[in-house]
């Protein structure tokens, strides 16, 4: 079979979907338009937009957006020109790096270009063929791309199951040791889907009875969570039990790139393996620059974080006190969880979108299983308590219509509405 013809025989589980949405970007690859704030344009309407990982309003604050405009100008996205490792470096690198690692309570940092290649290659040149690796069954997929480069053993356990963890530990630890391997332990700080926290506590504790390095993507809880905004470690009081700390600029700090930070020994000894490091080039200097400017923000702006959890916690009350289901989460992260098929929420979507002006981000199968719809909202310190209370009532009515088989009824012909 020629290889094109077989791809297309098999569209997969979202793709088989794509005919809803040809030309038009309405439910996959959306394009909304304008300032990055609450309210932005979508096929021409306004929208409140809960669907932007933007938790801290970083993304265009004025100081943020100065700071961005005159690093550009002054150093254009050229320089440094080459990998790190050869013509990239410069002092401003090293400088945040440095400032990274600090925040986070570490004693060294490194930069990454991108998150996802990043923790990739960390996790690629953490382990080798001898060494075993444990890991949360609800990992990103990142993580789990990582591990499906990895040559030696792996063991996965439930979502923060610990007991379940540490028969795990005692397969790897068995393992490891007759391989003259080590044991590797991979969670999140927050999960991006469900919203609740890791058992880093839990994790900790098992530090004391088995020989294990933990890694944590903390990508969600860096900027939002613990006392500082240090991390999820931090709220927990764990922080020092975190081996390898890892995190994006992608969210609180809206921007690109990522970095890790643990031991100095072990930091540099990681500069010269991480491959996605060595062979591209360096991150640009406006976003190393704007890197800089960000991360004081987060330091000496606490009323961010506090305005970003008076919406959290405003939103997520408010949906619990009106019987939704949002599980288990205990970060900003605010998964609405529903009953339906992919048909069914599209229509729900379309419905949010046209008819009340709400753009949230929508999650089915093969992300969550059959018969399950998620409406993930991500609040932000921009948002206010009256946008809060729009949304509650709007998802009142959505709800409602959900229940009485509207959506369901409105099948194929409901969802190509959208196209008109």
């Amino acid at each position: 079979m020629d290889l094109f013809d077989k791809l297309l025989s098999d569209k997969g589980a979202l793709g088989q979907y794509s005919f809803l949405d040809e030309d038009v970007n309405y439910y996959f690859f959306p394009k909304l338009e304008g300032e990055i704030q609450p309210r932005m344009k979508f096929k021409g309407q306004e929208m409140l937009a809960w669907s932007l990982n933007n938790y801290l309003g970083l993304a265009n604050h004025p100081e943020i957006r100065k700071v961005d405009a005159d690093a550009a100008k002054e150093w254009g996205l050229g320089y440094p020109m080459g990998a790190r490792m050869m013509t990239g470096n410069s002092d401003l690198h090293d400088q945040l790096e440095q400032e990274l690692a600090a925040f986070v309570q570490k004693p060294t940092g490194m930069l990454l270009n991108y998150g996802y290649q990043g923790i990739m290659s960390v996790i690629d040149a953490l382990v080798d063929r001898k060494d075993v690796v444990v890991y949360d069954a609800e990992c990103h997929a990142c993580i789990i791309d990582a591990l499906r480069m990895h040559i030696g053993k792996r063991y996965v356990f439930p979502h923060n199951d610990i007991e379940n963890c540490e028969r795990q530990l005692k397969r790897a630890e068995k393992l490891a040791g007759e391989q003259g391997g080590g044991v590797l332990v991979i969670t999140e700080g927050v999960f991006g889907m469900s919203g609740n926290t890791g058992n880093l506590a839990g994790l900790a504790e098992l530090k004391k009875k088995y020989n294990f390095r933990l890694l944590v993507d903390d990508a969600h809880g860096f900027g939002t969570m613990g006392e500082t905004g240090a991390g999820t470690g931090e709220h927990y009081g764990v922080q020092d039990d975190i081996d390898i700390y890892f995190s994006t600029f992608a969210k609180s700090m809206a921007s690109i790139g990522a970095f890790i930070a643990g031991p100095t020994e072990i930091v540099n000894h990681l500069r010269y393996k991480v491959r996605s490091q060595i062979y591209a080039k360096s991150l640009p200097m406006p976003l190393v620059v704007g890197g800089l400017k960000r991360l004081d923000m987060l330091r000496t702006m606490p009323e961010l974080r506090d305005d970003l959890w008076t919406i959290v916690n405003a939103i997520q009350s408010g949906f619990r006190e009106r019987g939704f289901n949002i599980g288990t989460t205990n970060s900003p992260v605010t998964p609405v969880v529903l009953n339906g098929e992919v048909l069914e929420a599209c229509n729900m979507v379309r419905d949010l979108r046209e008819n009340f002006k709400i753009f949230c981000s929508m999650i089915v199968y093969p992300v969550v299983p059959k018969g399950l719809v998620i409406l993930r909202i991500i609040p932000t310190a921009m948002h206010t308590l009256e946008d809060v209370e729009m949304t509650l009532n709007a998802f009142d009515t959505i709800k409602s219509k959900l229940d009485e088989g509207v959506y369901r009824e409105a099948g194929v012909e409901g969802a190509m509405m959208a196209k008109t």
